[in-house]
């Protein structure tokens, strides 16, 4: 009774058959591979964004031009993503309101479709600015660009263009001029302008062009830089006349309309662009994919004309070729700024 057989003994335990130190070492190899599985299961994550529909914020109202182009790319970018883009209008400060509203989203599905003074002067113009461009915006991508046209009523005097800035110049503060708000590339291009001719009109800014243009039709203002699309819109509808672009000679996307240099007003130059920003927060490789589709939608056949129908030449640039664009327009922006003592209100 008091016997044992050996064979009725249970067999050592894994941890009885190893010593003691290699068992401690094959415990921590273990728990270090279970440490980086969350790290695997959070790359699986990212790969599957967007995980719900983006937001897409303009800061101008419905039927402004950066409204048509963020439309215009909305359907196809959430068909390349298989989730839904929604286009939000968030008007008022240029643009700056929906721009801040980009810089501080948290959520990794905000992004913006913004304007030139979006990216570029918002902090130059106003040190009290809630937001930094240069530094709380990703660029993206740079979409469309485009002269401005420098737009009158339908009945503005003069037969050409230098007639008509003659006029201008004779009518002094008595003249007004429209933008879509204090700090956009219309407000500073104009007072470009009258640095470059004498002209003396004030600046009456707008919540965004469509209201700029109501108020050139009735009178209120008689002139504005606006977008080629929603200019020649009104000049072949006979509501307005093009007095001339302020790129440095014709424009292919108004070849029709004389430069402002052919009038004489020299040493103009100046470009509007959509371009489509994130908060710097989104990841990078969020930021590049963003980029590729975009790049790639422009360039699509039908969205293209679409774009071309809008005034715009396509751009579709990588997201340096947008920040390179952001550092020589902020630069040049700055110093019309400076020269000109433009505050905002």
């Amino acid at each position: 009774m008091g016997h044992t057989n050996k064979e009725t003994l249970m067999p050592l335990t894994t941890f009885d058959r190893v010593p003691r130190r290699r068992w401690l070492a094959a415990t921590t190899t273990l728990l270090a591979a279970l440490a980086v599985t969350p790290a695997w299961a959070q790359a699986g994550k990212e790969a599957e964004w967007p995980a719900r529909p983006l937001r897409m914020l303009v800061g101008f109202p419905a039927g402004s031009s950066p409204d048509l182009m963020a439309r215009t790319i909305a359907e196809p970018l959430s068909q390349a993503l298989g989730k839904a883009v929604v286009v939000e209008n968030r008007p008022g400060a240029g643009g700056n309101i929906a721009a801040d509203m980009v810089a501080r989203a948290t959520d990794n599905h905000t992004i913006g479709l913004m304007i030139n003074g979006n990216m570029t002067i918002a902090k130059i113009l106003n040190p009290a600015a809630p937001y930094d461009p240069l530094t709380d915006l990703a660029p993206v991508s740079l979409l469309a660009v485009a002269p401005l046209v420098l737009a009158a009523p339908a009945g503005a005097p003069g037969a050409t263009a230098a007639d008509f800035l003659a006029e201008a110049r004779r009518a002094g503060d008595r003249w007004n001029y429209g933008t879509p708000g204090i700090g956009t590339v219309a407000h500073l291009g104009m007072e470009l302008i009258k640095s470059l001719t004498g002209l003396a009109p004030v600046h009456v800014p707008y919540p965004g062009n469509p209201q700029v243009i109501t108020g050139m039709i009735g009178g209120d203002v008689q002139m504005a830089l606006l977008p080629p699309g929603l200019a020649m819109a009104q000049v072949n509808g006979g509501k307005l006349r093009a007095i001339g672009v302020t790129s440095a000679g014709r424009s292919s996307v108004v070849p029709a309309v004389p430069s402002l240099s052919e009038a004489g007003v020299k040493g103009l130059q100046l470009e509007i662009w959509n371009a489509v920003a994130a908060p710097n927060s989104l990841p990078k490789a969020h930021v590049n994919r963003l980029a590729t589709l975009l790049a790639d939608i422009v360039r699509q056949p039908e969205v293209r004309q679409k774009i071309l129908a809008q005034g715009w030449q396509v751009a579709g640039t990588s997201p340096e070729g947008l920040a390179n664009r952001v550092k020589t327009d902020t630069a040049a922006m700055a110093e019309v700024i400076r020269k000109n003592d433009i505050r905002p209100r």
